[in-house]
Parts: structure tokens; C-alpha cells; sequence
């Protein structure tokens, strides 16, 4: 099954976006999930865990800094694949002035279900991308929509 990026819905956060290609939720018979993350320049996510699955970040673009547990923070850039067990806490950061790209998948798949229940979600339709402008104030893009 072919899924084309303009053809799947866009979650958007303060830090960034991500198109989830492959869910348990959107392909039948799917197991897994994988998907583009795209963290913009400046920014990343809070550390958080999923306790049902593991996840491995292929990172595709870019430069940042990873936490993977009780492990000291670590440069990653393209070509870098990074293993995160499942209950691990994790967070990634962009530590350059271009978006950060990472493929990330979850086994057993359906980790993604969570984001939806933070603060600054925002989900885009399918063929709509989203928006950003630079904020002054601290040097990043934020969301506009």
C-alpha cells in the first residue's frame, strides 16, 4: 500500500510537525507506526516515554542533540540511527538554524495515539501543511496555524 504525504493529515506542535505514513489506526493490518518528524530550528520536545513500544529515529537531515535515559546527551546528525527502548525516557533538540529530520518508527505501533493529548496539538488535514513565523522573542519558528 502506497501512502503519499499529501494524502495523510499533519500533526503540528510548538516545536514542529510530524506525518505519520503508517499507523495500527490508518493501514489495516499495520503492527507498527512510521513517520517524518521534522523539529524546527531552535527547538525539540520534553523528554518523554512510551510504555508499550520501542523506538528507533533515523535521523535523515540535520543536526541535534538526543537524551536516551540515564545516558549523557549525544550529538546526532544524518545518517545516525538512534535505539529507544520502550519505557526509556527520550527527547531530541535541533541545534541548528535548518529543520531537523528524523524517520521514526514505534513497535508495536500506536505510541503516536498519545500526542494527541498534549497541550499544543494541532492536527492539519491532509494536503494542508502548516505555517510558521519567526518569533523574536526567544530565536525560533513558532506555529501559526
Amino acid at each position: 500500500m502506497r501512502r503519499e504525504p499529501h494524502a495523510v493529515p499533519t500533526m503540528v506542535f510548538g516545536w514542529g510537525s510530524i506525518k505519520w505514513h503508517v499507523t495500527p489506526g490508518s493501514v489495516a493490518g499495520a503492527s507498527s507506526t512510521l513517520g517524518e518528524v521534522i523539529i524546527n530550528p531552535g527547538k525539540g520536545h520534553e523528554r518523554h516515554l512510551h510504555p508499550e513500544s520501542d523506538e528507533i529515529l533515523y535521523i535523515i537531515e540535520g543536526e541535534g542533540r538526543q537524551t536516551v535515559g540515564d545516558e549523557p546527551e549525544f550529538p546526532v546528525k544524518a545518517g545516525d540511527a538512534v535505539w529507544i527502548p520502550r519505557g526509556v525516557l527520550h527527547s531530541t533538540f535541533n541545534t541548528t538554524w535548518r529543520p531537523l529530520r528524523i524517520i521514526a518508527t514505534y513497535t508495536p505501533g500506536g505510541a503516536e495515539a498519545a500526542l494527541r493529548e498534549l497541550p499544543d496539538f494541532v492536527e492539519l488535514p491532509p494536503g494542508e501543511g502548516p505555517r510558521w513565523a519567526v518569533d523574536h522573542g526567544d530565536g525560533g519558528a513558532q506555529r501559526r496555524s
